[in-house]
């Protein structure tokens, strides 16, 4: 039976019957497939006989399915049952309308993305609503009942989200002040209000940049952080395990780590102050000449620490926003990599557009309350 695809065509009382002999493969099928179809082109009721066939794959397969017009009755095949079934399978897939290519996207299809893109924005602003909730009973809970709050985890959730980034938020603050210094000091120049530097440096410090600093960072250090190990927990189905268990994952994951932040944000806000204010007081001394004394003497008498008051005013509001989000991307990854990376990237990405949003709106709030 081995040898190139072959086949000869001959008559008998119902009908052509096409007797293949060799191998028909994609490797010895050859030019038969095509010749095949040619001998069949104006012939009906076709028979075939592949007792003589060695072997048969989908490409041989194919080309008698194609030769036969996609019409092999069963009882006209005479063949072993795996070719029978394989004749069956490729003449079913043969069968299949290719996919109508998809119509150009114009206006309809945009207004489709645009009501999907409302649907799913009330489905997040739904859930989100959900998980504050949640939240706030939890935190009813903890308040009526402060046994049921986890200090362990607590108080670790708050040395890494505050004690480790006190080397970060220092050192950037420190810069984001001298910078403020200097473009102050070569802008005042110009004017010959030199002087003023220390105000603006100090307005901007207290007011905006030590909140801001403090909460972009920990956006991007604790709300990933946070998206991440929670985020794993549900894909080894870690947080499962405790709802069968009777503990509620919003006491023992969310509530710690809005507990952390609601505790280490002021305080970080407190050293981001310091370190902006010391790097302003470097730059306006080895620029301008002004001693530490004559600095924070400007300071108490011209901005004094209602500024200050203003930004710590923010910080559990800032707390609240990046240990929420970064808690609820976490309890939306699925069971994939993939999943996580998008939860963790959305978390980095939406707190620090939350951050913005409420500083604006507290800008206007402010403003307007002439604070």
């Amino acid at each position: 039976m081995d040898g190139p695809a072959e086949f000869s065509v001959k008559e008998d009382p119902d009908g052509l019957t096409v007797a293949l002999a060799g191998d028909w493969t994609g490797a010895r099928l050859g030019l038969a497939g095509g010749e095949l179809a040619a001998a069949l082109a104006q012939r009906k009721a076709v028979g075939f006989d592949l007792s003589g066939v060695g072997r048969l794959d989908t490409a041989g397969a194919y080309a008698l399915v194609r030769a036969a017009k996609g019409d092999i009755p069963a009882d006209r095949v005479r063949a072993r049952p795996e070719m029978l079934r394989l004749l069956e399978l490729v003449a079913g897939a043969a069968r299949l309308k290719r996919p109508a290519k998809p119509a150009p996207r114009g206006f309809h299809e945009m207004t489709i993305r645009i009501g999907r893109g409302m649907v799913n924005l009330g489905r997040e602003a739904f859930e989100t609503l959900v998980f504050a909730g949640h939240l706030l009973v939890v935190l009813g809970r903890s308040i009526l009942n402060p046994r049921r709050v986890r200090w362990a985890a607590c108080v670790s959730l708050a040395e890494r989200a505050g004690l480790d980034a006190i080397p970060i938020v220092a050192t950037t603050s420190f810069f984001i002040g001298a910078v403020v210094g200097l473009l102050g000091a070569n802008t005042l120049r110009q004017f010959g209000a030199e002087v003023f530097a220390v105000e603006l440096i100090g307005i901007a410090v207290l007011r905006e940049f030590n909140i801001i600093i403090t909460a972009v960072l920990l956006a991007g250090r604790s709300a990933s952080s946070f998206a991440a190990e929670i985020g794993s927990m549900k894909m080894n189905q870690e947080i499962d395990a405790m709802k069968v268990l009777g503990v509620d994952p919003f006491e023992a994951l969310v509530f710690p780590r809005f507990a952390a932040l609601l505790i280490t944000i002021p305080l970080l806000t407190f050293v981001a102050t310091l370190a902006g204010l010391f790097g302003g007081l470097v730059i306006t001394w080895s620029v301008l000449g002004l001693g530490p004394a004559f600095f924070l003497q400007r300071i108490v008498d011209n901005v004094g620490v209602t500024h200050f008051w203003i930004a710590i005013s923010k910080a559990p509001v800032m707390a609240a926003v990046i240990a929420g989000i970064g808690c609820r991307q976490g309890l939306e990854v699925g069971g994939d990599v993939e999943s996580l990376g998008r939860r963790v990237t959305a978390a980095v990405v939406h707190a620090i557009f939350a951050i913005i949003m409420i500083d604006a709106v507290f800008a206007l709030m402010y403003m307007e309350l002439n604070l």
